[in-house]
């Protein structure tokens, strides 16, 4: 495909996003649960995916009860995908219609710094805009740029939308992501991805030995900052994102237990809602040494 082409499909892509914004959601929703099962009919490979991820993850359940479960997590997949349209376009009312804000909103009040634990489940983008939106705080988040130069565009607009953010660059290193913490701008971080073995530890995640980062611990302790998880959910309505009390005694002074902790407490936010978590993403990719490849 040309590059010219591409820009062609990227900019119709987008301008479909747009008019979906005004769609009702129940037929919104329609629409992505439709896209879903073609998802899960025609993606083989990352249907398999899922298929691995869900069967190491709940060796318990039977076979049938996995495959449910995996066509579950690709129409959810598609939902939230098509959910762009009306969060990064739609009007003000309307996202404070759908988007309920909940929890323990005290740990985000004041200027105390504050690294946001916020676990890849398919509302996390839902999550971020409630928060920039209807919170009176400067948040930041670090991002990664997309190859297609008219997504990226469109996906930074999107999380720009509502105060002010600062979005970093990976390539930005560390010291303004802390320095912003520490001057009391939330980082909302989602560290639960298996990205690479050096930035990681092998610790348990539902059993499994888990290439784990550990920037959560590491962010918080550079950044003097309380981890408050922030947690939300797919509705008939829209999204909940509910806040959570900050976790007592973390960090500590272990990397690998402040991993283990992180693990344990993300395990409880998925089984509540297990096929909303991203497990189209190949969480057991890195495997410790001598181990195969479970895909």
């Amino acid at each position: 495909m040309s590059g010219t082409t591409g820009t062609a499909l990227s900019r119709a892509g987008v301008a479909v996003m747009r008019r979906l914004a005004y769609l009702p959601l129940p037929g919104l929703r329609a629409l992505g649960w439709l896209l879903g099962w073609v998802l899960y009919g025609l993606a083989a490979s990352r249907r398999r995916v899922v298929w691995v991820n869900l069967g190491l993850c709940f060796p318990q359940l039977s076979r049938w009860r996995l495959r449910a479960m995996a066509l579950r997590t690709f129409i959810h997949f598609a939902q939230a995908w098509l959910d762009r349209g009306w969060l990064w376009h739609g009007s003000d009312q309307m996202l404070r219609t759908r988007l309920r804000l909940a929890g323990a909103l005290n740990e985000l009040q004041g200027e105390q710094p504050a690294v946001i634990f916020a676990p890849h489940f398919f509302g996390l983008d839902a999550g971020w805009t409630a928060l920039t939106q209807q919170l009176a705080r400067k948040f930041t988040t670090i991002y990664s740029n997309q190859v297609d130069k008219t997504v990226d565009a469109w996906i930074l607009a999107g999380r720009k939308r509502f105060g002010s953010p600062r979005l970093f660059g990976r390539e930005d290193g560390l010291k303004p992501v802390v320095a912003a913490l520490r001057a009391g701008q939330p980082l909302y971080l989602l560290p639960d991805m298996n990205i690479t073995r050096q930035e990681s530890v092998f610790v348990p995640f539902y059993g499994v030995p888990t290439a784990t980062l550990t920037s959560l611990a590491r962010f918080a302790k550079l950044g003097r900052a309380k981890v408050v998880p922030v947690v939300t959910r797919m509705t008939d309505f829209g999204y909940e994102v509910e806040v959570k009390a900050a976790w007592p005694d973390f960090p500590s002074d272990d990397l690998r237990a402040d991993a283990e902790t992180m693990n344990r407490w993300l395990q409880t936010y998925i089984d509540a809602m297990p096929t909303q978590y991203y497990w189209v993403h190949k969480r057991f990719k890195v495997r410790p040494v001598g181990e195969d490849s479970v895909y």
